[in-house]
């Protein structure tokens, strides 16, 4: 059988976005690109000209200056656009007929609330001259603890329209892990809602909301949004606090205005996912997030005006700033917030329907959890609408592409993409005009120098190795926050090998020019001194129909490491000597005898951070004795008690 599972069709290729811009520039400097191959080569060869060429036909807003990069040879230190001034909100508020319908957000009990232009622009122009009379300028932060919902686009968009900085949380975070991350930057107002709701339960926050306020002295105001339907108490208990409609209530909508910042002028403050420490602070600028989500958003996804965008995301992962981008490419954004499968699994096809959704991106995780409960979208849903499906978080398995052009749509482009809140981007991605082979990522995207490297610095093609970047790009980190002299910064990306960003994912690259990613190398298992990445397990386990999902670390024992296996399993089903067995032959027969566990352990859940990626550094902490030093970075930290002291394991 082909393991390739899609391939465009010819009037599909003709009218993409990459289509166009390989023909464009083709011919205005004289070249010719007989594939993706080629054309993502010259990006490299060229970077002044394609990143130059991203700008002006993306219609970015801004002045860009006379030079495109100075010090390209210096990682970090290459300068992008040193010349040129614009504002990130501004590019997404480019204008359009006033009654375009830009944001449509589903709750999870089933409202529905839209904005138009006209009403979104009134909204941001209100909120930014409130915060102004608040005092916030240009450089000052404004954190966010809020659920995915058009107030969280509201507040960005006025904060970065004044040219201060935005940094956001989802409300299922604890105090502590609010101020983890908030504290570091010193937030000059707070904007947070009274509460959410999820898995059918309503959740409310003002307590937390007056913690977190009392823990971040550099406070003047805290503004709060009413989110729950039942509506809300009395404010009171903190300092300065007061509801977002009073907040706004003196101002008038007026044009919005829109501070001038440089390239490198901050936008956002990101996090790393904390779960072996304090999070880093990661600082991204106004013109490398938007010249890097312009294009995977118009060249790589393919989106075109008037397509209807999804993600599902909270406010605390980096896909959530990648989505809202899409209004700079003049989308609709559908917003959704809740639990994908309340009332059932559903629920999140139903809103693609209604909504005539384009684009519906989502995790790895969650397309496998539909594999496992065999639910079939294709024979429910009319997706006629759905032109492309994206997947991140962790690698997708070869059956879950499968699954997806089986049970979800025979004619969709899947774009498996991967990068990171390091970069607020991808390094590789999917391509509409590429085929889609089982288990592979399509390619590397445009511009971006990713090679595989082994433990020498080699690039290899065919064997696992550390994926890294050989080139700067414009969306590098303008630094990490309070790192005096880049010494955090460096020490992240640029030690392991000179000049050369390293990412920290334990990747293969195929001879097609795709890539399988096998996890982080910092988790990869290292049994016999031989180099195991987790994915390559949990791809063999989890198809197991007894297995919902696994995790697997590596044990100190006998002066070695030995594989452990901890695994969920469906309800009715325990671990007894036949199902390890069988876990341990498809593992062997599928991989090699050293990716075999040495032990199997069934628990009742696996740990995850926020953003629903699976820890096994935290877990591995955890049975070797070690404190984990984050537990407010994990969204079920009770779960870690089921890994303690286990018999098993002695």
């Amino acid at each position: 059988m082909s393991d390739i599972l899609w391939t465009p069709t010819a009037a599909r290729v003709s009218g993409a976005n990459i289509t166009a811009l390989m023909r464009d520039l083709g011919q205005e400097y004289s070249a010719s690109f007989n594939d993706y191959r080629a054309f993502h080569a010259w990006t490299l060869r060229e970077p002044e000209k394609f990143w130059l060429h991203v700008w002006d036909s993306c219609g970015v807003r801004g002045e860009s200056g006379d030079v495109v990069v100075e010090r390209f040879d210096k990682m970090p230190g290459a300068k992008w656009f040193p010349e040129a001034t614009l504002n990130y909100a501004e590019n997404l508020l480019r204008p359009r007929a006033p009654d375009a319908e830009v944001i449509v957000f589903m709750a999870e009990d089933g409202r529905r609330r839209s904005f138009t232009y006209k009403k979104l622009c009134a909204a941001v122009s209100r909120l930014a001259q409130a915060l102004q009379s608040y005092g916030i300028q240009p450089g000052d932060r404004v954190a966010a603890y809020v659920p995915n919902c058009p107030e969280a686009i509201i507040a960005m968009l006025a904060v970065t329209s004044l040219g201060a900085v935005f940094t956001s949380a989802s409300p299922d975070f604890g105090v502590a892990g609010a101020l983890d991350r908030f504290g570091q930057v010193a937030p000059k107002a707070l904007i947070a809602v009274d509460g959410y709701q999820y898995a059918g339960k309503t959740i409310p926050i003002l307590d937390k909301v007056r913690e977190i306020a009392a823990g971040l002295k550099s406070l003047v105001k805290v503004i709060v949004a009413p989110f729950l339907p039942s509506g809300s108490p009395v404010l009171n208990g903190a300092r300065n606090i007061v509801w977002w409609d009073d907040a706004i209530a003196r101002f008038a909508p007026r044009r919005v205005e829109y501070a001038q910042v440089p390239f490198d002028h901050p936008l956002f403050i990101m996090y790393s996912s904390g779960t072996t420490g304090v999070p880093k602070c990661i600082v991204h600028g106004h013109g490398g997030s938007l010249l890097q989500h312009l294009k995977e958003h118009r060249y790589h996804c393919d989106i075109k005006p008037g397509d209807r965008v999804f993600y599902f995301t909270t406010c605390g992962w980096m896909m959530w700033n990648w989505l809202v981008t899409a209004l700079a490419s003049e989308a609709t954004l559908l917003l959704f917030d809740g639990s994908p499968v309340h009332p059932n699994a559903n629920v999140l096809w139903d809103f693609a329907v209604r909504e005539k959704m384009s684009l519906f991106g989502t995790s790895a995780k969650y397309i496998d959890g539909l594999r496992k409960l065999n639910l079939r979208p294709k024979d429910t849903h009319d997706l006629s609408a759905l032109r492309t499906i994206t997947s991140t978080g962790s690698p997708l398995a070869p059956e879950s592409f499968a699954y997806v052009y089986e049970a979800v749509k025979d004619d969709v482009h899947l774009a498996s993409i991967a990068g990171g809140t390091d970069i607020l981007g991808c390094f590789v991605s999917g391509s509409p005009t590429l085929p889609v082979r089982r288990g592979e990522i399509q390619c590397s995207a445009l511009g971006m120098a990713t090679k595989i490297f082994d433990a020498q610095g080699r690039a290899i093609v065919g064997e696992k190795g550390e994926l890294v970047c050989t080139s700067p790009f414009p969306s590098m980190p303008t630094g990490f926050w309070n790192d005096d002299g880049d010494r955090k910064y460096r020490a992240a990306y640029f030690e392991k090998f000179s000049n050369v960003w390293t990412h920290g994912d334990w990747v293969e690259e195929t001879p097609s020019g795709g890539f399988v990613i096998f996890g982080r190398s910092d988790a990869t298992l290292n049994p016999g001194g031989v180099r195991i990445g987790t994915a390559e397990i949990y791809r063999q386990v989890e198809s197991i129909d007894e297995v919902i999902e696994a995790l697997a670390i590596g044990q100190d024992w006998d002066n070695d490491v030995r594989v452990v296996l901890f695994v969920v399993l469906k309800a009715g089903h325990a671990l007894d000597e036949a199902l390890q067995t069988k876990i341990k032959s498809q593992i062997r027969a599928n991989c090699t005898p050293r990716h075999v566990p040495a032990r199997i352990v069934q628990v009742p859940e696996i740990p995850r951070t926020k953003s629903g990626k699976v820890v096994e550094l935290a877990v591995r902490e955890v049975i070797h004795g070690r404190p984990v030093k984050n537990i407010e970075a994990l969204a079920n930290p009770e779960s870690l008690a089921h890994f303690k002291d286990r018999a098993e394991l002695k």
